[in-house]
């Protein structure tokens, strides 16, 4: 496994061996710790429908400190038309700590191509920068679609007037939630995402992703799930199907020192987030999986005003993982009875999040502050009842980070 001593190491090997041309590295870090306490019990003592990070992705197991990130980034450039970067966090468990490394050729006309291992050019919120972001935790549509690294090519190329209406189109093949382990399937995530900026006010586009399972295809003991209902698909067609994955997104965002307004939207085929294509044996059927093109639908609205020291920020989040309410069975697989009780589970989520910043440097608010936030889980509807308890459950949260960059 990659650890931060191996990084370190090989960072110093690759600054030293630069050209004389090459320009000397620029070192910056962000360092945050994060405090969560919950309102009340349910986060702590329920157990999850499914695990957190498959359909409803938030850090609400239990109260306490957390060393939530430790980044530290080297990036550099190699005479005019070459720039690197290199960005590890040591406090990454279970996966490799290096987080970005990639190298981008510039060359006439505007174009670009960038090579390596860096996000996926999906979303708004998700591309941004940890230590810029107004609120403590991403939003739901941004940590499952936004926030997700992988390794590939982009090709891009930039067009307009840099003091008026300009904007770059980026065309990429990813290796497909294969993240930062080796690939081993032949497909690859087919990605297009146009930028476009008017001033430095307004900056708005959309982006398509296409994409299918990461088994191997060469493999003649792929196995598919078995749905219920008389009117599921046969085993060869969901084979078939393999996993169809597609996202379509598009997003507005407008900022001032003083105000900050965005909105983004997603929809598409959910596919491999749940799969139901596996080698060797068939994926665990996942309860909020019942349909092989089941489509989901989500958006996320923030606005932010900052004055002095002070930001004050609040945002609207919603994510359904079944927007056609599709399924195979006679009644809605979703509503079950359990402690005499009907309980639904429809994954349909909705979250809204309050927002307190304050900043040492209003010059730099990135540079250290505090941040405290407010997230009222309006859908209760993600953790199965208790000893006691009726219906579905949900709860609230209040985070606190403290950050530093430089």
């Amino acid at each position: 496994m990659i650890n931060a001593r191996n990084i370190a190491i090989a960072s110093m090997l690759l600054v030293a061996g630069l050209p004389a041309t090459a320009q000397a590295p620029r070192i910056t870090g962000l360092a945050q710790v994060w405090y969560t306490q919950m309102m009340d019990n349910n986060l702590r003592l329920n157990s999850t429908r499914q695990p957190s990070s498959s359909v409803f992705n938030s850090r609400f197991n239990e109260n306490g400190f957390t060393i939530r990130r430790t980044e530290i980034k080297a990036a550099g450039s190699v005479g005019d038309d070459i720039d690197w970067e290199i960005m590890f966090d040591p406090t990454i468990t279970g996966d490799p700590v290096l987080q970005d490394i990639f190298i981008k050729y510039k060359m006439p006309n505007k174009i670009e191509f960038r090579v390596g291992q860096f996000k996926r050019m999906t979303t708004w919120e998700g591309l941004q920068s940890s230590s810029d972001l107004m609120l403590i935790e991403r939003s739901m549509l941004a940590r499952q679609f936004g926030d997700v690294r992988d390794r590939g090519a982009v090709a891009s190329i930039g067009f307009g007037d840099s003091k008026g209406l300009n904007g770059r189109f980026h065309l990429g093949a990813f290796q497909g939630d294969a993240g930062k382990n080796l690939d081993s399937n032949p497909q690859k995530d087919m990605v297009a995402r146009l930028e476009m900026n008017y001033g430095s006010n307004h900056q708005f586009g959309a982006y398509t992703l296409q994409g299918v399972s990461n088994s191997a295809d060469k493999l003649d003991n792929l196995k598919a799930v078995t749905f219920p209902g008389d009117k599921a698909p046969t085993e060869q067609q969901v084979l078939n199907n393999f996993d169809k994955t597609d996202q379509l997104g598009a997003f507005y965002r407008f900022q001032t020192k003083q105000f900050h307004a965005s909105v983004d939207l997603i929809t598409g085929t959910l596919g491999r987030v749940l799969p139901t294509v596996g080698a060797g044996t068939a994926p665990s059927l996942n309860f909020h999986k019942t349909h092989l093109d089941q489509q989901y639908f989500g958006y996320v609205g923030t606005f932010g005003y900052t004055f002095g020291k002070h930001s004050v920020v609040a945002r609207y989040d919603y994510l359904n993982y079944n927007s056609g309410d599709d399924w195979y069975t006679t009644t809605n697989p979703y509503k079950i009875t359990e402690n005499g009780a009907t309980s639904d589970y429809t994954p349909e989520y909705n979250e809204m999040t309050f927002g307190y910043t304050f900043a040492f440097n209003p010059d730099r608010i990135r540079a250290a502050n505090i941040k405290i936030n407010y997230v009222n889980r309006t859908s209760a509807n993600f953790l199965r009842p208790r000893a006691g308890q009726t219906g579905e459950q949900g709860g609230d949260t209040i985070y606190a980070c403290f950050q530093i960059s430089f």
